[in-house]
């Protein structure tokens, strides 16, 4: 048995309509959510499955769901080849409101500039929510998205993060033409 808890705000969104997410979690996977609605608690009971990764793949989809992520963009995590990051804006820029909010106006970026080119570059999809930044990307992808988000909080410009995304992605599709990969 393991574990969880997600904003209560959040807790909607992990049960959806009439149970639907829940239910496709449950039968995607095979294991059974125990969800608390008052508390945000999550109990994920993992003794009837057979994969052992499920349970992982699941946690991760309940905490993307509670990091701000639609049931369909969580639900992506099933896929073995998708990994999901977190970024505590707090320990780049301390607790202070102000703080907290330039550094997410920088990542989301005027009208959600920022946010869109880093997801259209990276083929990813990046979560602003309360003090946290999350990444949902395939695995050969996350490392570069993780990078260009770690350069926007500490500081860099955004030119200067869209160029280095750039080359990266380009790399990366060099290394894979190659095979050296």
């Amino acid at each position: 048995m393991e574990y969880l808890k997600i904003p209560k705000e959040r807790i909607g969104v992990l049960i959806g309509h009439k149970g639907e997410t829940r239910k496709t979690i449950e039968d995607y996977t095979g294991v059974k959510l125990e969800i608390d609605s008052k508390t945000g608690e999550i109990s994920i009971d993992d003794h009837q499955v057979d994969d052992p990764l499920a349970v992982l793949k699941v946690k991760n989809i309940v905490k993307a769901i509670g990091r701000g992520f639609s049931p369909q963009k969580a639900l992506k995590l099933i896929d073995e080849n998708l990994d999901f990051y977190v970024f505590h804006i707090t320990e780049f820029v301390g607790k202070k409101d102000s703080h907290i909010k330039r550094v997410k106006a920088r990542v989301i970026g005027r009208q959600g500039k920022t946010k869109n080119i880093l997801e259209k570059l990276t083929d990813s999809d990046i979560s602003v929510y309360g003090h946290t930044i999350s990444i949902i990307s395939s695995l050969t992808n996350i490392d570069i998205t993780k990078k260009a988000i770690d350069m926007l909080l500490r500081g860099s410009k955004h030119a200067t993060v869209y160029r280095f995304v750039e080359r990266e992605m380009k790399n990366l599709k060099i290394k894979h033409r190659t095979g050296f990969f």
